[in-house]
C-alpha cells in the first residue's frame, strides 16, 4: 500500500486520527481505493473524520480580512438603508418599530447571515455546488443564481441614474431649482408658492408631481411623459445608456481578477457612505426644523405593535436588508481560509448593516424636518421612500441651501457608492456559482464575468426606455420578491433537516474549534424556518397588483411578473426531478442518494442511510 505524505499545510486541516470516530479499515479502504486508481488532483486532501469537503488550496482568497469584512458591508449596506429603513421606521412607530426589528434580527436575521457564511466558508463553493451536501436541494442554488442576475438588470440602471445626477450637478445652478428648463411643463410650480393651505385636499407635499425638483426627475431624466404605460415603452435614451455603460465598466473591472480586484475596490465603495452620512448629517441639524424632523423620526407609539403590517415589515426589511439568500454570502464566505471565524464577521457586519439603517434615519429626517420647515408644512407631507425620496426630496432640500452644488456632488456620489459595491456583490454571486458548477467557465472567467456584465446591459436597456420605470417597478416587485423569500426558505430547511444541524455544527467546530451554541442550533432547526414561512406567507397575502403613482398596470404585465418569479422558483422542483431521475438504483436508493452528501454515497450503497433514521430528525 503506497502511502504519501501530504505537505504540512494541508495536514493541518485534517483532524488527528485519534480524534476520529473512523474505524483503522476505513482508513485503509480509503487508501487501497487510492492504489486502486482513484486520482485526486492536487488540491484536494485525505477527507476527515466526517468525509467533509476536501480543502480546495488552489481556490483564490481575500488579500486580507478586511476585503472581505467590507465586502460583505459593502453588499448588506445599499440604497434601501437609505431610502427605505427610515421612513419604514417613521410610519411604523418610530422607536417602536425597533422592536420588532431587532427581535427579528437576533432570532432569524443573524442566524441566516451565519449560516450562509459557514456554508460557503467550510465547503468553499458559490451558492449551487454547495449543494453537495444535499444534492437534490442544488436548484435552489441556481434560483438564487438567477434571482441575482435579475436585480442586476434593474438595479444598475439605479445606479446610472445617480451617476446622471451626480454630472448633472456640476454646475452652477442646479438643473431641478427652477421651472424654465425645456422639459418644464406648463403645470411646473416653485416651491415658494406651495403653502399649508395648498395641500388641505388630503395630499402631501411629497406626492405633487409639478414642483421643479418632481419634474426634473420624471421628465428631464426618465422622460415618463412621453409614454403612455409598459406597453410604449420607445427606445432607450441616449444619457441614460452611457451612465449605464460607464456603470457596467465599473462592475467589470472591479471583478474581472475576482476577489483580489474587488477586495480592493471596496475599501472606497463601502467606506464613503459612512463619511458622506456623516458629513450630510452634520450639515442636516445645523438647519432651521432639523430637530423636529428627527423627533418625529424617533417618537415611540406602542400602539403600532398592535398592527400586523407593523410586525411583517420589521421582518421583510431585516430580511432584505442583510441580503441573506441572493448567494452572495455563500460565494464571499468561500473565499475565505478555512479557520477563518465566520461567527464573529456574521455578528459584526449584520449589526453593522443595521446600525447603518438607523444612523442614515438621522440624516434624513434632519433634511426631511428643514423641508417642513421650510414649507410650513407637517413632517408626515414630505416623508416618503424609495426613489422619491433620493432622486426627488432630498434633491430639492439640497438645491436651498448655501453651497448647494458641493452637497449634491457628495450626496449623489453617496448613493453611487452605495448602489456599486452591492451590485458588486450580486454578480460575484452569479460569476462565483456558475464557474464552480462549470470548469470552463472558471478557466474563462474574465470573458464569462464580460459577458454577464454585458448581458445585465443589454437587458437593463429596457429599463433607461421612456415607459423604462414600469419595468423597473415589475422586475422589482416581481424578480426578487416571493421567489427569494421562498428559495431562502427550502435553503433553511435543506441545511437544517436534511443535512443536519447536527452534522453541520460540526462542520463549524472543524473550522473554527467551538461548536455553535444550543441557541444557534434551534434558531436554524426551527425558528429562521418558522420566520420565513411567516414572511412568504404574507408577502403573498399582502401582494396587491402593481402600480406606480397614479398608474395601474395592466392584468397582463401582472401575469408576466409572476411569470418572471417562477422562472427562478421552478428550478428547484425540476431540478429535484432530475435528481431524481438521473441516479439509478431501487426507489428507496434513489431517494437516499439524493438527500445523502455526496461524499457519503457509498454508505448508500451499504445500506446505512442516515436520513432514513429518526435520530437524524430529532438531532439538534
Amino acid at each position: 500500500m503506497n502511502i504519501q505524505v501530504l505537505p504540512e499545510h494541508k495536514l493541518s486541516s485534517v483532524a488527528p486520527l485519534k480524534q476520529c470516530n473512523v474505524e483503522k479499515k476505513e482508513v485503509e479502504l480509503i487508501l487501497v481505493k487510492d492504489q486502486n486508481g482513484v486520482q485526486y488532483t492536487s488540491s484536494s486532501v485525505i477527507p476527515n473524520c466526517s468525509g467533509g469537503p476536501p480543502e480546495d488550496d488552489e481556490r483564490e482568497t481575500w488579500g486580507k480580512k478586511m476585503d472581505f469584512l467590507l465586502s460583505v458591508i459593502g453588499f448588506a449596506v445599499d440604497l434601501a438603508n437609505v431610502w427605505r429603513f427610515p421612513y419604514l421606521c417613521y410610519k411604523n412607530g418610530g422607536g417602536a418599530f425597533l422592536i420588532p426589528y431587532i427581535l427579528f434580527l437576533v432570532i432569524a436575521g443573524m442566524p441566516l447571515f451565519y449560516m450562509e457564511l459557514a456554508l460557503g466558508q467550510y465547503n468553499r463553493e458559490g451558492a449551487a455546488t454547495v449543494w453537495k451536501i444535499c444534492p437534490v436541494f442544488k436548484g435552489v442554488g441556481y434560483t438564487v443564481i438567477i434571482i441575482a442576475l435579475y436585480v442586476g438588470f434593474y438595479y444598475n440602471v439605479i445606479i446610472a441614474w445617480s451617476l446622471y445626477y451626480l454630472f448633472s450637478s456640476m454646475t452652477g445652478e442646479l438643473p431641478w431649482l427652477h421651472c424654465n428648463n425645456s422639459w418644464n411643463s406648463e403645470n411646473c410650480t416653485l416651491p415658494k408658492h406651495f403653502n399649508g393651505s395648498f395641500l388641505a385636499n388630503g395630499t402631501s407635499y411629497a406626492k405633487f408631481k409639478i414642483t421643479p425638483a418632481a419634474e426634473y426627475y420624471e421628465r428631464g431624466v426618465l422622460h415618463l411623459h412621453e409614454s403612455r404605460g409598459i406597453q410604449d415603452l420607445g427606445l432607450p435614451r441616449w444619457e441614460l445608456t452611457l451612465c449605464l455603460v460607464v456603470v457596467v465598466f465599473i462592475l467589470y473591472f472591479s471583478l474581472w481578477k475576482g476577489v483580489k480586484s474587488s477586495g480592493k475596490v471596496v475599501y472606497i465603495t463601502a467606506t464613503m457612505p459612512y463619511v458622506v452620512l456623516f458629513v450630510l448629517l452634520i450639515r442636516g441639524i445645523t438647519l432651521p426644523g432639523a430637530m423636529d424632523g428627527i423627533r418625529a423620526y424617533l417618537h415611540i407609539d406602542f400602539n403600532m405593535l398592535n398592527n400586523p403590517k407593523v410586525w411583517i415589515d420589521a421582518a421583510t426589511q431585516i430580511f432584505y436588508s442583510l441580503g441573506a439568500g441572493f448567494g452572495v454570502l455563500i460565494a464571499f464566505a468561500s473565499y475565505n481560509k478555512f479557520d477563518n471565524n465566520c461567527y464573529r464577521d456574521a455578528l459584526l457586519t449584520s449589526t453593522v448593516n443595521c446600525v447603518t439603517s438607523f444612523f442614515s434615519g438621522f440624516a434624513i429626517f434632519s433634511v426631511l424636518g428643514y423641508m417642513a420647515d421650510k414649507h410650513g408644512v407637517k413632517i408626515e407631507d414630505v416623508a416618503t421612500d424609495g426613489a422619491g425620496l433620493v432622486f426627488i426630496i432630498y434633491p430639492e432640500a439640497i438645491s436651498t441651501l448655501p453651497g448647494s452644488t458641493f452637497w449634491a456632488i457628495v450626496f449623489f456620489i453617496m448613493l453611487l457608492t452605495l448602489g456599486i459595491d452591492s451590485s458588486m456583490g450580486g454578480m460575484e454571486a452569479v460569476i462565483t456559482g456558475l464557474t464552480d458548477d462549470f470548469k470552463i467557465l472558471k478557466r474563462n472567467r474574465k470573458l464569462f464575468t464580460f459577458a454577464t456584465a454585458f448581458g445585465t446591459f443589454l437587458v437593463a436597456l429596457f429599463c433607461i426606455t421612456n415607459g423604462g420605470i414600469y419595468v423597473l417597478t415589475l422586475l422589482d416587485n416581481y424578480a426578487a420578491g416571493t421567489s427569494i423569500l421562498f428559495a431562502v426558505l427550502i435553503e433553511a430547511i435543506g441545511v437544517s433537516w436534511f443535512y443536519g444541524v447536527d452534522r453541520f455544527s460540526e462542520d463549524i467546530e472543524r473550522m473554527m474549534g467551538f461548536k455553535p451554541g444550543l441557541y444557534w442550533r434551534l434558531c436554524w432547526k426551527f425558528v429562521s424556518p418558522a420566520f420565513l414561512l411567516f414572511v412568504v406567507v404574507a408577502s403573498i397575502v399582502t401582494s396587491t397588483g402593481l402600480n406606480y403613482d397614479d398608474y395601474i398596470f395592466p392584468q397582463w404585465s401582472n401575469v408576466v411578473g409572476w411569470g418572471v418569479a417562477m422562472s427562478s422558483m421552478l428550478f428547484v422542483p425540476v431540478y429535484a426531478i432530475y435528481k431524481f431521475c438521473s441516479v439509478s438504483g431501487t426507489f428507496k436508493q434513489r431517494i437516499a442518494y439524493c438527500i445523502t452528501p455526496e461524499h457519503e454515497h457509498h454508505l448508500v450503497a451499504e445500506g446505512n442511510i442516515r436520513q432514513f433514521t429518526l435520530k437524524h430528525w430529532l438531532a439538534i
